[in-house]
């Protein structure tokens, strides 16, 4: 089931960050928010996705002047990859495994967490399937267009991205194939509420 709303305060919010951080903000694993305000500015691929839902979730919330999206499930993005993932399918029994995920069965503005290899600084920290990055899905106010924004490093493009969706999950097949990859819907929180 996705999300029954289209939360539009939220999605604007998302997009916004994007389009300040996009191209202007380098990866550096294990950094969060706070590096946005380095010189010059960083982040990890868990950082960006637990800022852009925290952000739109506050900004839904005092749109509608209140709790649309609760203090705890707010506070449960802001963690690591894996545990985003698992909190957000905990917190709503909605998850899409491997190749059940497309472009038409994603939610509007999924999380996406993806088993990347085994990097050995996931060694001294057991994660759920194994997910080692995530990425989140955000949409373009102006024709619903859904793009990927996420923030790697990699000898190529390091640091946040913009893709449109249809591209990135085909770059993303041998994920989908193997079955290492996850989908999971944070504005189905909501509905907590």
């Amino acid at each position: 089931m996705n999300s029954p709303m289209i939360f539009e305060t939220a999605e604007t919010t998302m997009w916004r960050l994007v389009q300040l951080y996009t191209g202007r903000a380098g990866y550096q694993r294990g950094v969060k928010a706070e590096g946005l305000s380095a010189s010059p500015p960083v982040i990890d691929c868990s950082g960006r996705t637990g800022l852009l839902l925290t952000k739109a979730m506050q900004a839904e919330n005092d749109g509608a002047g209140r709790a649309v999206f609760g203090a705890a499930d707010m506070q449960a993005v802001q963690t690591w990859s894996d545990r985003i993932i698992h909190e957000i399918e905990i917190r709503t029994e909605f998850i899409l495994e491997g190749q059940e995920i497309t472009a038409i069965s994603l939610p509007r503005c999924a999380a996406i967490g993806l088993k990347m290899g085994e990097p050995a600084w996931a060694s001294n920290h057991p994660r759920p399937r194994g997910i080692t990055h995530i990425v989140q899905v955000v949409r373009h106010p102006e024709d619903d267009a859904p793009f990927v924004s996420e923030s790697f490093g990699g000898p190529v493009s390091p640091g946040i991205s913009l893709t449109p969706l249809r591209e990135w999950l085909a770059l993303s097949q041998p994920h989908l194939c193997a079955g290492e990859m996850w989908a999971v819907d944070p504005f189905l929180l909501a509905s907590k509420n």
